[in-house]
């Protein structure tokens, strides 16, 4: 069996079976990671999305912030923006099933025995990785209830923009999920800066690249989410997979154990 890591397939189909058959990759035998937005703005979310849930355990999935976005509008009252591109989900006979799968998907992974986690935008300093799974947990089991409507209804927002232990109820649901999936630039206390977009040099005062600041711990981080990085970090450890396939870039394919990389230009 090997396992995979692939980032920000957002419904690009066509890109992801190529990708796929790069690696020989099956289902009875390997496993796919996906890092999140695995639907909209790409040509094919319904597609995407029933190919990669009929996989059953063979997929382990981590929540994007637009995979969140269709939670949003199928739960949450919120209705679809301009650019979304996943009316196909919504209309579909098999949407409640589809709905229903993607809230159980989790926020983070952590697998112990490759000492690696996984999460969409990826994990802050201010946070051990068992805080941060302990957390996951917490807005997961939040998304999978009776409150899934609150919280989708009350998700969006960038206040606050730092984590506090003090934070209840909405208010922290909302910066838990800011930080696994809308995190690009932190300051030193962990303060989210959440309205750039750019590479690192684009960092505004007093911010930088979350992965920029030191652990204490020596855990690798897979995570997507930073098109504009171009999969580049400039350490081993933070794996950036987000290589901006539907913005015409690539969509990259990782095996977790050699680390060795495959794309195909989208």
């Amino acid at each position: 069996m090997t396992d995979y890591a692939i980032g920000d397939i957002q419904g690009c189909y066509d890109r992801l079976r190529e990708v796929l058959d790069k690696v020989s990759f099956s289902p009875s035998r390997d496993r796919l990671w996906v890092a999140g937005d695995l639907i909209n703005r790409g040509p094919s979310s319904l597609e995407t999305l029933r190919f990669i849930e009929q996989m059953g355990e063979s997929a382990q999935v981590v929540l994007g912030n637009h995979d969140l976005h269709l939670l949003a509008v199928a739960i949450g009252g919120h209705q679809p923006r301009k650019k979304d591109t996943f009316a196909d989900i919504l209309d579909a006979p098999d949407h409640d099933r589809l709905v229903d799968w993607l809230r159980q998907q989790r926020l983070c992974i952590h697998d112990k025995k490759r000492n690696l986690v996984m999460a969409h935008a990826g994990i802050p300093h201010i946070w051990s990785v068992k805080q941060a799974v302990s957390l996951a947990q917490e807005v997961e089991s939040v998304i999978r209830s009776r409150q899934a409507e609150e919280y989708f209804t009350h998700m969006y927002g960038n206040e606050p923009d730092r984590w506090s232990k003090k934070l209840e109820g909405a208010e922290r649901w909302r910066v838990v999920t800011n930080y696994f999936t809308r995190m690009r630039f932190i300051d030193e206390h962990g303060a989210l800066e959440l309205s750039s977009k750019e590479g690192v040099d684009t960092a505004p005062e007093g911010y930088a690249p979350w992965f920029e600041f030191p652990r204490e711990d020596d855990v690798r981080i897979v995570f997507g989410h930073w098109a504009a990085l171009e999969g580049e970090t400039g350490q081993d450890r933070f794996i950036g997979l987000d290589t901006g396939c539907v913005w015409g870039g690539a969509l990259t394919i990782m095996n977790l154990d050699t680390g060795e990389k495959l794309h195909c230009d989208c």
